[in-house]
Formats: structure tokens, sequence, C-alpha cells
């Protein structure tokens, strides 16, 4: 893609301007009309049934979760698939903290008390301090928090427990070293799901819906909970089993279930609040989702940078030539080799070259000393194995 032409982004949700402003109008065009874009930037619109047009060469997802995008088929194209971990953390972690207090306080069941009152009623005041008592709840200090997945989020999360006062437990067999860096030193860590559920007074669900991690919460785990745990579920859907939570709150096993995904099965059960996907629903996530991911989608589109992309692997490289190629291919022996000989045979000087892997997925990064022709980034798409290759020049 020569930098001189313009680059076009198709926006398939209302994405927020501030992030939209970070694609320079004079270098971009962007819209919800554009018939052959570069790239797409979606929130929670379902690309599974979309004709992703073959023009397209990157994704930005302005949330965390990608489920609504075929990544499985873009990483066959060779197009990245990039979203924004943690740009909604604080707003999904304050919605945790209110969860925990909706549950020790009893405070969706008191609302319902207060507004059944009529207010006309002489005897209102003796009828609210009569039902007080059915609603006297718990305080969060003292209590302990399981934090299962310390992510960015988990890691707001347990943070904020520990000012509250209580005693927190984290367990994530994955945590980053950025992670592990950030996480309060006052976390305690398990070693296990099981050993967490043992422990805690109250779970809080912080993984993506992986296969490692689907029904992560069913009826074997369950049965270590502590009696009268709430289970609080602000990550995905999946990654508890509702059948089982269910017989666990029917059992008082589970004292509540606290969601952000309201379903036929677990709405209107007593014990369960359950919440309209509120975990992002703020004006500030969703300005850090739309600026990251459009931040990230330029510094791809404009210099083959990739970070945070759910299916490729982290590559950056500062420019050290005006002439860089990109190449997305399988990650298979003597890749490399053929891509660089093809470059050699051309005459072509490397100037500096990053490659990295990621599962089936390799990626690399490439300056060169000198113009490159059309006719070679041709015979590096014509490499068995090669995914996509993009010519990326600076402007004069």
């Amino acid at each position: 893609m020569s930098m001189a032409k313009p680059i076009s982004v198709l926006v398939l949700n209302q994405i927020s301007q501030n992030g939209l402003k970070r694609l320079p109008t004079e270098r971009y065009k962007v819209g919800k009309d554009i018939a052959d874009p570069d790239a797409i930037m979606v929130r929670s619109a379902d690309m599974h049934s979309m004709q992703i047009p073959p023009s397209v060469q990157a994704i930005g997802r302005a949330g965390a979760g990608t489920n609504n995008i075929p990544v499985k088929a873009m990483s066959a194209r060779g197009v990245p698939v990039f979203n924004a971990p943690g740009a909604n953390a604080n707003a999904v972690k304050e919605l945790v903290v209110a969860g925990m207090l909706l549950a020790a306080r009893n405070i969706g069941g008191a609302m319902k008390f207060v507004g059944s009152l009529d207010p006309a009623d002489p005897d209102m005041e003796k009828k609210v301090e009569d039902g007080k008592k059915t609603f006297a709840g718990f305080e969060l200090a003292g209590h302990t928090l399981g934090v299962i997945g310390l992510g960015k989020i988990g890691c707001l999360v347990a943070d904020v427990a520990i000012k509250l006062g209580m005693h927190v437990l984290g367990y994530d067999p994955e945590i980053t070293v950025d992670a592990a860096w950030s996480l309060p030193s006052q976390v305690k860590k398990a070693n296990s799901v099981a050993e967490v559920l043992k422990s805690a007074n109250f779970i809080s669900m912080h993984v993506p819906l992986v296969d490692a991690t689907r029904k992560m919460i069913n009826a074997e785990m369950l049965a270590h909970a502590r009696h009268g745990a709430v289970l609080l579920n602000f990550s995905r859907e999946g990654v508890v089993d509702e059948v089982a939570v269910l017989a666990a709150l029917d059992t008082r096993k589970l004292g509540a279930y606290v969601c952000d995904f309201p379903s036929a099965d677990v709405n209107r059960h007593p014990h369960v609040i359950a919440l309209p996907h509120l975990g992002a629903s703020t004006g500030e996530a969703e300005e850090n989702c739309a600026i990251m991911v459009a931040d990230q989608l330029r510094e791809y589109l404009e210099h083959g940078n990739v970070q945070n992309a759910v299916n490729f692997p982290n590559v950056t490289l500062p420019r050290e030539s005006n002439f860089r190629i990109a190449v997305a291919n399988a990650n298979v022996p003597n890749m490399l080799g053929q891509i660089s000989t093809t470059m050699a045979d051309a005459g072509l000087n490397i100037h500096t070259m990053v490659n990295k892997s990621r599962g089936e997925m390799a990626y690399t990064l490439v300056d060169v000393d000198s113009q490159v022709k059309p006719a070679v980034i041709d015979a590096i798409a014509k490499i068995d194995g090669v995914l996509a290759v993009r010519y990326l020049p600076l402007e004069n």
C-alpha cells in the first residue's frame, strides 16, 4: 500500500469521535459507507456473517472481547485483529465493587421493598423500620475476595478490594510480567481455582472465554465453595456453567450470583443480580477503547507495527529506513530464509529485520536500503506459506 494513497477505514458501530480523530483526515477516509476499506473498526457488530472484503488489512475492536469477529478466518488471510485490553478496566473494576455491595447489603431487594411502599400511606415510616431488618447485610472489610484472572482488570479489582479492607487471594496460571508488577504485594497467590473457592467469600471472574476457561466454574468446582459465597462474573457468560450455578444457589451453597449477562436461565432467579452488559458502558471506557485501537490500527497500517492483536505476535520496529516490507506467514520452517533470499535476489540490502511467531502465525518486518519494486512484493507473496505481504514506504 503506497503511503500516498488515502487509507480507508470502515466503521461498523458508533465509535468515539475522540478515537476517530486519531486518524488524521489528510491521510484517512473514515466512514460507514466504504466499499473496499483498508481496515475496519468495530464494537459489537457481528461480523461472522459479513462478507469481509479482500481489501481489508486489519480489524480493530474497540473493546476487549473479539467473539464477534471471525478471528480464525482473518488469521488465514494474514489479517491481524486488534483489541483494546485494559482500556475499559476501570469501568469494569468499579462495577465489580458495585456488584459486591449489591450482594453484601441486599440493595436490590431493599430498593424493590421501598418501591412497593405507598408514599401516601401514613404508616409508611413504620413499615420502613419494620421491613429493613429483612435486608440486613454485612460489610466487605475483613472478608476474602478471590480473583480468578490477574490481567489489568483483575489487578485493579484486587487493589481496590485491599483498599476496602478485604483480604485478596489471586489465581492466574498465565500471569504476564506486566500484570505481576502491577499486582499489589498483599495479594496471596493461589495454586488452583479450587483453592480460591475454598477460601473466598466473594469470587470474581476476570478471564477470557477460550476453550480452557469455558465452564471453568462448574459443579465440581462449586463443591469446593464456602457456604454462602458470592460469585461475580463480569468476564464472559460462558466461563460459568449456569445450570451448576443455579443448583448451588437453590441449595444456598452460593449466596448470590452477580453477573453482567442476563439469560433465560438466570433472569429473575431470586438470588441472581443480572445487569445488562454494563461493564464497559461508560463514556470514558468507550473513548479509551476507541483511542487505543485507533492508535494501534494506524501504527500497523502505516508502519506495520503490531501491538495487542489477538492473533499476531507483538512486533515493533523503529523506522531505520524509508523502505519497509511487512510479511505475515504460517509459522513453518525456512520461511525467513525464503523471504530474505527473495530480497537478496532482487538486489535489496536488508538494513534491519525482526521476526516473531505466535502459535501458527509468524510476522516479519524488514527495513531495506532502497526502493522496492512491485515484482519483489509479488515474488514474496507467491512463497508457499506467505499469507499477506505489504510494502510500506514513508512519504517524502
